[in-house]
Formats: C-alpha cells, structure tokens, sequence
C-alpha cells in the first residue's frame, strides 16, 4: 500500500510540472484545421478592394476557448484587431486573457473617459491615460496591437489626427524651448501648476527642471535645462522622487476628453487603419447599447447646451445606427448569430460544468475524458492553488490524469474537436475571479508628497533627529547658488529648520493624544534626543520582559497539530476571494505555530475587512480536524451571532457543527449546547 501511495505521489508531482504554460494549448488551436480554414477566409476578403465586408461568424466559442482563438487570429494575420466586449468587466477578463497569451505589450485597454458616459462633467483620469495612450500608439504607426474595448468607450468620438498632432507638444534632446513659452503652452493645455506633481495634468517648475504628467504616459517626465536647450529627459516616479529611465523624445498630451469639446471629432473606427480586423462579441447588443446611451446624451445635453457651445451631441458622441454604418468598411467576425447569416465557423466547445466543490464528480469527470482520449488540464491563479489540487488527489487516493498550469484564466471550457478540457480552479471551488486593468498612476494616490500638500501652516509634525516641529510650508532656498525647493519646520525660540525634498522619510505627521499640544522644543536643546534615549531605555525594558516570558515558554511542551489534511487544503481552496499576500502569510505562520511543540502565541492585527476572520476559521478548522474543540471568545453579542453565521457558511460543506452561547439564547438552547459540548457531539463552538 505504502508503494502504492509513493507511485501515487511521484505521478502527481511529475504532473504537476509538466506544463506551466500554455504554449502547448496554443500549439493545439494553431494546428487546428477549423481555425486555419477561418485564417484563410480572413486573407482571402481583407486582401479584396471593396467598400463593404462581408460578416464572418464565429459559433460555439465558450469561455476563454474565444481567447485563444483570437490570440492566434493576432498572432497569424499581423494586421491591427478591435475587439468589443458586452461592457467593462468582461472587456477587462478578455484583456487578462489576451495580455498573458499574447503578451502585454500587444494588447491594449480602450475605455471610457467619463464616469457616466453620456455626461462630460466627470472625467476618470486613468482612463482618460489609457485612451490617449492607444490614440497614441495608433498614431505613431508602431507595430499592430490588439485594442480591447466596450460600447460605452466608443461611444466617444476622439479628436481627429489634425487635431491631436495640433494638441500634442512633442519634444526631443536638444530642442531649443524657452521656459515661459513652455509654461504658457501647459497652462493653455489647462496643466495645473504644483509643488510636486501627483498625477496627469500636473506640472511643476523648479529653476531649470521641469516636472510635467502627461495624460499619454503611466510616469511622468522631469526635463531639464540648461539656458533654453533641453539637456536631459527622464521618467520619474512620483513616491520616490528617483528617475527610472532616460528617454530621447516625449509627447505632451492634455486631457482630450474635457479640454477640446469644441475641437472636431470623429468616430473611434474612422481613426484607426482600414486594415484593422474587427470582432464583436454581441453586434446586435452593441448598437442597441450605442443607441440607448445616444438618447441620454440629448436629454443631458438639452440641459447642458447652455454650459458649452455644443448644442448637439452627434458632434461628441456615436448613436448605434452611425456606428453600423462605419463597421461596414471593416472585415467583421462577430460570436453573434442572429447577425450572420452566412460564412460561419462552428466550433465545438462548451463551458467548464460545475462541481459545487465535489471533488470525487471532478475526478470522475476528468478520468471519464482521459478515458475518451482528451488531455486534461487546470488552470491555477498561483503555485499555492496548483499545490492544493496535488494535496487533495493525493490524500483522496485516486488516480487522477491531469496537469496544473499556474495561469490565471477567465473561464474553463471543454473542445471537442481539439479533445482539450481546460478548467479554472476559481470554478472547481467557486472563488471570485478578480480582473486587472493597467493603472500606474492611481497606484501611488496615497504617497508621502500627496500628504505633504495636504498639510497646512500650524500643523505639527516630527523629524526623526530634531524632534515635533510646525510645518511652515514649502520655501525657495538658495544652495550653492541654485534655487531649491525645501520644506521650512519652526522649532521653540523662532528656530527654523529646512528639510530637502529628498529626506521626506525623515518627518512624518504629528500623531498624538487627541486635542493635546506637544511641547515644541529649541533646536540641539538635547531635550529630543533625552525623549529618544528614555524610549529607547524603556522598549530595552520591555523586550527584556518579553524574552523571559518567551523563554519560560519556550520550555514548555504544547498540543504539536499534523501538516493540513486535504479537508484543510479543501477549505482553504474554497476561499471565494483571492488570498491577499499578508493573509497568506499569517495563515502560513499561524500553521507553523500550531504543528510545532511549543504552545502557540500569536496576535493577528489588520483593518477591518482585511480577512481576520478566515484566519481564525482556517486555525479553527485545523484544530477540529486534530480531534479538538474550538471556542471562539469575541466581546459583544451581536459580534457572537455574526461569527456564527460567518462560520457556519464557510464551513458547511464540512463535517463540523457550528452554535454559540450569548445572552439572548433561552435557557434550553444554552443547556443543550452545553450537553452536547461535553459529550463531544459538537466539536465547534
């Protein structure tokens, strides 16, 4: 039995190593005879000169089986691809799909610049970067790219190419620009002028450099001069301050969507090249969406006429009816039935059925299509997924043919024709799939320079070698001859400390007792480093406490837990969300502690919502799952009523029973609780 189990292992490790990509699925819808018929009816109507394209359709694609037939639609044809989505959240699974398949540089997002679409009072910066970051690529002729979108970005007509060469100030090393004629051309782009920029549509100037954000790229550039000539041209970011790369040529562009609503516009596909390949997923879906979005833009326009000087809408956005008129100059595949009548592909795919979690219907399900001569494979968000899959074949006993590829995918699906069966382990145990749109630059929205700007004069904050001081804002200070900016801390006695803006780690907001002064002190008074010393004196004490109590404990012995059961490995799996790195590693550190002799100390700290909670519920099952009673202590008796319904959700699918005890249960339903504790019938509390 034991070599059995060892062949078992050894199996379901080789296995599991395989393949962790997936070129060879690539391979397989490559030699696809289907698909390869489909690429030749592209080349075969996108070479013909004529005005209007025939429609090819595309039946029977589920889940991301579509992803992989486009990627190799792309990645044949080298020509540039539209791809329309239903709305924003599956534009955004289809564009993981693709950028992972293809590869990121390939594929890019195309969304809406307003929040509200058929309003032009909200603009979402990070969209509005995307957009022009695609206009831009678009522009510069590079190599073709896919374009990932939704009806209510192309919604929006963009501004036509004379326009946005018009609107856009290039620049490249060695250029001759005089500072006030740069400062006059971001102030007619409506730059807003700032200490330290933070994000798109931001500039600063500091002597001969010039800080500027660009709605057309995720960093922005420092420029410097020296007298009118530009000298050297960097990306920087914005948290550290430290340039990234050098660049030899930049585009300033300004927010296109609110700046020039009096510019001419048009259409999204009149812009691109005519040899672009279009898909849609949903034609009819599409021009309805268009149509609908077209009528609420005249009734938010006849009360917004009088605000800008567009008084008709057709000049800033697309109804479906003008929309369909411009898709017939492109070839079309649309997965849309009813819109094709003819020149049909049909593929035989079908979704990833659903398991509830039932791990003896998936063996079943994956050794029956092994049986018929398909190739089985799961697809994993992370090697710690792919690991969970190994533990639980293994410790259920069965032999399983499959391989784990760590690739997050959208959606399993099953081919018939290319005997493939592709299921996503978000399916199998029902967790959220989460998508991930490209967003630099509201990555570092919470920064030290964006909390520096939102002090104001009076406030207190602390330098780490002087001490609590008044933040006196920012000042211009001569160094060496050259202006720089610095920030002005006052001390007790009218002292005046000035700090670079290159050791903003040194202070920090003043964080207190509320509504209690700190005592400001004179500069190299000693008072400081006094305060600092008696600290350092005190934390000596207590972690002097600390390790004689840690080694008094260290002595003792404990309950030593076994390594996780694959019923812990199912629960774990199970999770509906994505585990965030520092949950991962309390749960790994909670674990250790549990399956080492020794008695478990453990505190866990986060933010409300941070995941605490599945925490506890994992420790818990872990020791129930050794034999063990659990009771969980908690301080009111509404939050003891919420754990048991949090509880008993995540583990009803478990041999656990789950009640409480608070002070609104009736004397019979506290007495049986209590029995059935003591005679073991119920092993969670």
């Amino acid at each position: 039995m034991k070599s059995g189990l060892s062949l078992l292992k050894v199996s379901l490790y080789l296995q599991k190593f395989l393949l962790l990509s997936p070129s060879q699925i690539q391979q397989s819808f490559a030699q696809s005879p289907k698909l390869g018929k489909l690429q030749e009816s592209i080349s075969q109507f996108q070479d013909s000169e004529q005005d209007n394209f025939p429609k090819i359709g595309l039946k029977g694609l589920s889940g991301s089986s579509l992803s992989f037939v486009l990627a190799e639609i792309f990645n044949t044809q080298n020509r540039p691809f539209l791809t329309i989505f239903n709305d924003k959240e599956e534009a955004a699974y289809y564009l993981n799909d693709l950028e992972r398949i293809i590869g990121e540089d390939k594929v890019l997002f195309y969304p809406g610049s307003y929040r509200r679409p058929y309003q032009i009072e909200e603009t979402d910066n990070a969209n509005v970067l995307l957009r022009a970051e695609v206009l831009n690529r678009i522009n510069s002729r590079k190599k073709p790219a896919v374009i990932v979108s939704y009806p209510d970005a192309l919604f929006e007509k963009v501004l036509t190419r004379k326009e946005l060469d018009k609107n856009t100030l290039k620049m490249k090393l060695g250029d001759t620009l005089s500072l006030d004629f740069l400062n006059e051309v971001l102030f007619e782009y409506q730059f807003k002028r700032v200490d330290f920029v933070t994000e798109p549509g931001e500039f600063s100037v500091r002597g001969g450099i010039v800080d500027v954000y660009s709605f057309s790229n995720d960093e922005p550039y420092r420029i410097e001069f020296f007298g009118d000539e530009i000298d050297s041209i960097r990306t920087f970011d914005v948290e550290t301050q430290l340039s990234n790369e050098k660049v030899k040529s930049i585009s300033i562009v300004p927010n296109m969507a609110n700046k020039f609503l009096t510019e001419q516009r048009q259409s999204f596909l009149t812009y691109i090249a005519s040899n672009t390949l279009v898909f849609s997923k949903n034609t009819d879906l599409l021009f309805g969406r268009l149509n609908d979005l077209f009528d609420k833009a005249k009734e938010a326009f006849s009360k917004l006429s009088e605000a800008i000087k567009h008084s008709n809408p057709e000049e800033l956005f697309m109804s479906g009816d003008s929309f369909k008129e411009h898709l017939q100059h492109f070839l079309l595949l649309s997965s849309d039935g009813n819109a094709v009548n003819e020149n049909i592909f049909k593929f035989t795919t079908k979704p990833q059925p659903s398991f509830n979690k039932k791990f003896n219907l998936l063996i079943e399900n994956l050794n029956d299509y092994r049986s018929k001569g398909y190739t089985n494979y799961i697809f994993c968000a992370s090697e710690q997924q792919s690991k969970r899959f190994q533990d639980i074949f293994e410790e259920i006993n069965e032999k399983v043919h499959y391989r784990t590829i760590v690739f997050p995918l959208y959606q399993g699906f099953v081919d018939d024709d290319l005997k493939l069966v592709c299921f996503t382990d978000h399916q199998i145990f029902e967790r959220y799939h989460k998508f991930n749109i490209k967003n630099g630059y509201s990555k570092k929205q919470s920064i030290t320079l964006k909390e520096l700007n939102k002090l104001e004069i009076g406030d207190y904050v602390t330098h780490i070698d002087h001490g609590i001081g008044k933040f006196g804002g920012l000042q211009k200070i001569d160094v060496e001859g050259k202006k720089q900016e610095a920030i002005k801390l006052m001390y007790g006695e009218r002292d005046i400390l000035y700090v670079s803006i290159h050791s903003l780690h040194k202070i920090s907001k003043f964080n207190g007792k509320d509504g209690a002064v700190p005592k400001i002190y004179k500069l190299g008074s000693g008072a400081w480093k006094k305060i600092k010393d008696k600290t350092k004196n005190r934390v000596k004490k207590i972690a002097f406490d600390l390790i004689k109590v840690y080694a008094k404990r260290r002595l003792e012995k404990g309950f030593q837990y076994a390594p996780d059961s694959y019923l812990q490995n199912e629960l774990e799996a199970s999770f509906i969300y994505e585990d965030t790195p520092d949950q991962s590693t309390a749960t790994e550190d909670v674990k250790k502690d549990m399956e080492s002799e020794r008695p478990m100390d453990r505190l866990i700290c986060g933010d409300v919502g941070f995941g605490k909670t599945e925490v506890a519920i994992r420790a818990a099952f872990k020791a129930v799952d050794n034999g063990k009673q659990v009771a969980i202590l908690v301080p009111t008796t509404i939050l003891a009523f919420q754990h048991h319904r949090t509880f008993s959700e995540r583990l009803k699918d478990m041999p656990v029973t789950v009640d409480y005890l608070n002070r609104f249960r009736t004397a019979k339903e506290k007495k049986d609780t209590l029995e059935n504790l003591a005679s073991a019938k119920w092993i969670l509390l």
